[in-house]
């Protein structure tokens, strides 16, 4: 990474949220992940806009992080600049039947926000350790809910024109964990959801049984990026998984988690290499076993 490229951030950016050579294992769910090369916490939209003006002109690599619930850095790495959304864009507010929550703030912390407002529709999300951004990057989901149900409008930034801009449900391409964000350039900023006004009790019951529902059948004791693996058409990832006979298996520190077959787990000081190949192993197994692709849902990046 260039000096001048610091030098000019440091100029918008306070010292004590800039760190050069940040393990990555502390921001990531995995509680994997080696040393970005920068790692920066942005509070506002002035600091994103200028941050991006710099890594754009100087030509630098960069990945935006909210709760890193679904990501992998390798072990040796990420060779640029890590941005966490912190700040303003945490922010949560409820208003009539609307919750309008920052790229930052966390899944369960807006669906506890519309439970306190008396608002149905974010109940699935309670338990999803994942950050707005994220969310809707993915269309994350959840026993039956997905975000395209609920969300009414996208605020996002294009760092091509710095411009803000904003998009309806019906122009974000919602699809299975995808939507217009993983194929441009364009940054959840915020995002609006439309929910319905419901009884408190009834809404906390039902976010109640979901958590229930997770502790009983997800291994929640041990660090991993939720759900590991998309779900193919037709099938559930978990039962392919456990129909190959893969149900325990492990790679190093890294483990198919026998409470959940669709859940990689970091068993045991796991490394990014431990679970990338434990993952292609589970690809393979299934494909010669049962004849079905499957992809992982987790990101990946930096240097394995």
């Amino acid at each position: 990474m260039k000096e001048n490229t610091i030098e000019a951030i440091r100029k918008m950016i306070p010292e004590d949220r800039i760190s050069l050579n940040e393990k990555m294992a502390g921001h990531t769910t995995f509680r994997v992940g080696g040393p970005a090369d920068c790692f920066i916490t942005v509070n506002d939209i002035e600091e994103l806009s200028g941050c991006l003006s710099v890594i754009r002109d100087q030509k630098e690599e960069y990945f935006l992080i909210g709760n890193g619930s679904n990501l992998l850095v390798g072990d040796k790495g990420y060779r640029g600049i890590v941005l966490k959304l912190s700040g303003e864009f945490e922010d949560i507010e409820a208003e009539g039947t609307y919750i309008e929550a920052g790229a930052g703030a966390l899944l369960s912390k807006t669906a506890m926000k519309a439970y306190e407002a008396s608002l149905s529709g974010l109940e699935f999300a309670s338990g999803i350790p994942g950050s707005i951004g994220g969310a809707i990057v993915m269309n994350a989901g959840a026993y039956g809910g997905e975000m395209k149900d609920v969300v009414r409008e996208v605020t996002l930034f294009d760092p091509v024109s710095h411009s803000v801009v904003k998009k309806k449900a019906d122009e974000m391409a919602f699809g299975y964990r995808d939507s217009i964000i993983k194929h441009s350039e364009l940054i959840v900023l915020k995002a609006c959801f439309e929910l319905k006004k419901d009884d408190r009790d009834k809404i906390k019951a039902l976010m109640d049984d979901l958590t229930e529902r997770r502790i009983t059948k997800q291994p929640l004791n041990y660090p991993s990026a939720g759900s590991t693996f998309k779900r193919p058409e037709g099938y559930f990832a978990g039962k392919l998984i456990d129909d190959s006979g893969l149900r325990g298996y492990r790679v190093g520190g890294a483990m198919i988690s026998d409470k959940h077959c669709g859940f990689v787990i970091n068993k045991s000081e796991a490394t990014a290499l431990d679970i990338i190949t434990l993952i292609k192993d589970v690809q393979t197994a299934v494909m010669d076993k049962q004849g079905v692709a499957i992809e992982p849902e987790v990101l990946m990046i930096g240097e394995f």
